[in-house]
């Protein structure tokens, strides 16, 4: 009779031991990405509730700096005790210089342009509540044009709607009238692409630790993920935005993007490619797929049948991606987005003159 060696048992229970210890949170993971997708308005829920509690239990270490809150004056030219004209709200999980080159157009243009930086990750309206407790901050009664890109949009929808224009409503929120809105690549209709939140994350957290701001509470210091719920398409907060009255005498302007074609560089790139893997015709397919889903792909992120708002003018649509409108890229030498917003912001302003020459460099 043959015996099986004792020494295997050990093995094969550290082989256990390592399928539990990998497998249970593999299954708990499953389990909760699979319970997410069919309940989003709960998950909303705890994630709000979640945030709630870290700012009671530790109100230091979760309070953003003040850098990365409330108003920033951008401008070079204006003193920063000079209100402003403009503000701009940044979107979802921005890691920082996305109002870069449109803040230094607007010295040249000679309009003051102020920030407004937020949670980016937080429930939407937390932040459009967070934005009119600022909103009372500022000492004039000048109108102010509010610039909103991606999800910034969508907090200035409802701040103007729920706080400082409510239609047929006193107004909530103190401080300088609305003159106008200007929406940039806002998924005014949802984006599925807000279910791939964990990357945008990630370019966050590598911005933070640039940045040498990164701590375990970082990432939650701009909240727990709700925004991305409210992102969805069929969110609660949008169905609730969605249908609620827009002041009249209030003008939107709404831009957005569709990818660019392949540059001449990429086609070449595309041509060696095919030579070299012997693929036949493969920029002939890349270039047909392209003309079968741009207008689906949009700036990559946001559709753009997405983009459109009942009762207010069709999307301008440049040729850029997502943040591409505003940040210079490879497929952009500057920003599309730029010149068509100081054409509105003129128009607005009753100024008959041309849009100043920009550097492509600034």
């Amino acid at each position: 009779m043959t015996h099986r060696p004792r020494r295997q048992r050990p093995a094969r229970k550290r082989l256990y031991a390592a399928a539990v210890l990998f497998g249970l949170p593999l299954l708990a993971f499953i389990a909760w990405v699979t319970w997410t997708e069919q309940h989003p308005e709960q998950e909303r829920e705890l994630r709000v509730e979640v945030q709630d509690r870290l700012h009671e239990w530790f109100p230091e270490v979760m309070e953003l700096p003040d850098e990365l809150r409330g108003f920033v004056p951008r401008s070079t030219v204006f003193d920063d005790s000079t209100r402003p004209e403009v503000v701009m709200l940044h979107g979802l999980d921005e890691p920082g210089d996305i109002w870069d080159t449109l803040a230094s157009a607007l010295d040249t243009a000679g309009i003051n342009g102020w920030e407004f930086r937020y949670p980016n990750d937080q429930a939407i309206d937390h932040s459009a509540d967070l934005l009119a407790e600022y909103w009372e901050t500022l000492e004039t009664e000048q109108p102010v044009i509010l610039v909103g890109h991606s999800m910034g949009g969508l907090v200035i929808r409802d701040f103007v709607t729920r706080w400082r224009h409510p239609v047929d409503e006193a107004p909530r929120a103190e401080g300088p009238p609305i003159a106008g809105v200007i929406l940039v690549a806002t998924p005014n209709q949802g984006s599925d692409w807000a279910r791939l939140r964990v990357w945008l994350e990630v370019r966050e957290w590598l911005a933070d630790i640039r940045e040498q701001r990164f701590s375990l509470f970082a990432g939650l210091r701009d909240g727990t993920g709700a925004a991305k719920i409210d992102l969805r398409p069929d969110s609660e907060f949008l169905a609730d935005l969605n249908q609620r009255p827009w002041p009249e005498d209030i003008p939107v302007r709404i831009i957005g993007g569709v990818v660019p074609e392949p540059t001449p560089a990429m086609e070449a790139s595309l041509r060696s490619l095919s030579e070299q893997f012997g693929i036949e015709d493969l920029p002939a397919r890349i270039e047909e797929w392209w003309e079968d889903t741009s207008e689906g792909l949009g700036d990559g992120v946001v559709p753009i049948d997405s983009l459109s708002l009942e009762g207010h003018p069709e999307p301008e649509i440049l040729e850029a991606s997502h943040r591409g409108l505003l940040v210079p890229g490879p497929l952009t030498e500057y920003p599309p987005a730029v010149e068509p917003i100081l054409h509105i912001l003129f128009d607005w302003r009753d100024e008959d003159r041309p849009v100043p020459a920009i550097d492509p460099q600034d």
